[in-house]
């Protein structure tokens, strides 16, 4: 017989170690592993809630930052493209 992997829900809601958050931190300081990493946290239903609302909002964080950037470059090469064209 095969034994599945269950997590209850106390081990879910309950907090997570100052040694996870360490590791977190660690693993999110790695290029590429820390977007697979989120992805994971964040989709996963065995991830402590506190994690995979981190996760969420650090999604949210980049987005939002990106749209940002995104929308500031293209004023900025649109501002640009008007400059070159008054010499």
């Amino acid at each position: 017989m095969s034994e599945m992997n269950t997590t209850t829900s106390s081990e879910l809601e309950s907090t997570v170690s100052i040694g996870d958050w360490i590791l977190t931190w660690v693993l999110l300081a790695i290029p590429l592993l820390n977007i697979i990493m989120l992805f994971v946290w964040a989709l996963s239903s065995n991830t402590k809630k506190s994690k995979q609302n981190f996760a969420r909002a650090s999604f949210v964080v980049f987005f939002f930052f990106f749209a940002l950037s995104f929308i500031l470059m293209t004023i900025a090469g649109i501002s640009g493209a008007q400059m070159q064209q008054q010499f």
